[in-house]
């Protein structure tokens, strides 16, 4: 594996052409870096390159990851949110890219006045209508924006996406995908006359095309890291946790899925 910042410089580039060809600036796009199943020491390394945002896909992942982990990130919750985990995720991150559904938002919004925190949510948006995606339709979405927008305790940025995986060779067949989250994003800012910044769309294999589109944050991880090792993940067991909110008050421990 070569050198991060070797790599990182590639990456940048590549950042540059497409928003060069688009009259965006660079410093506009911000590269989330994916460590999932990656150790802490790659969050060092990570850090240390530069890269000042790190994804992880799994709150339980997460909460045995970042106490062991170099201070200084900030750490963004990627993959999907349950509200059993809203009490522990709001510990870890202070960013969530895919909130799904108005109950979630509630939820989070619920127990961010308990605790006084102030999270920054995106709403996750299914664009490429595949059932193995994560995301509200896009007819949801201004529901969603509206009970978010009502919310006092999270700020609402933006959305996310995934488009279908592509190979390289048609990658230009995740252009729409792209292409209608911006678009979605412009018509709620003009229908509510708010500001919503942010768009998370693009991974390793296809961020050029998404930053071409639109994309603020860009979620990298093999192509910054490698393939994720073949272990399985830890994650955190609460015994205290029961009932159906699952937000219980006893100590952790680190067991395999």
């Amino acid at each position: 594996m070569r050198p991060l910042p070797e790599i990182l410089e590639e990456v940048n580039s590549v950042i540059a052409a497409a928003c060069a060809k688009t009259g965006r600036r660079p410093e506009d796009v911000e590269i989330v870096a994916v460590t999932k199943t990656h150790g802490p020491e790659v969050v060092r390394e990570a850090w240390e390159a530069g890269l000042g945002i790190v994804g992880e896909n799994k709150v339980q992942e997460a909460a045995w990851k970042q106490p062991l982990s170099v201070s200084g990130p900030e750490w963004h919750l990627i993959g999907h949110l349950q509200k059993n985990k809203v009490r522990h995720a709001l510990a870890l991150f202070s960013t969530f890219h895919s909130v799904d559904s108005v109950a979630l938002i509630d939820r989070i919004e619920m127990i961010a006045q308990e605790v006084g925190a102030r999270p920054h949510i995106l709403l996750e948006v299914n664009m490429s209508g595949e059932r193995s995606k994560d995301g509200m339709r896009p007819a949801d979405v201004p529901a969603a924006v509206e009970r978010a927008l009502s919310c006092s305790s999270l700020t609402l940025e933006g959305f996310m996406t995934m488009a279908p995986f592509t190979p390289e060779d048609k990658i230009e067949e995740t252009r729409p995908v792209f292409a209608g989250l911006r678009e979605l994003r412009d018509k709620m800012e003009t229908e509510f006359g708010v500001s919503l910044p942010r768009l998370s769309m693009g991974m390793t294999n296809d961020y050029r095309v998404a930053v071409e589109e639109g994309a603020t944050w860009i979620r990298l991880g093999t192509v910054l890291f490698g393939a994720r090792p073949k272990v399985r993940p830890m994650r955190m067991v609460d015994a205290g946790d029961a009932g159906e909110s699952g937000e219980g008050g006893g100590e952790f421990d680190r067991v395999l899925d």
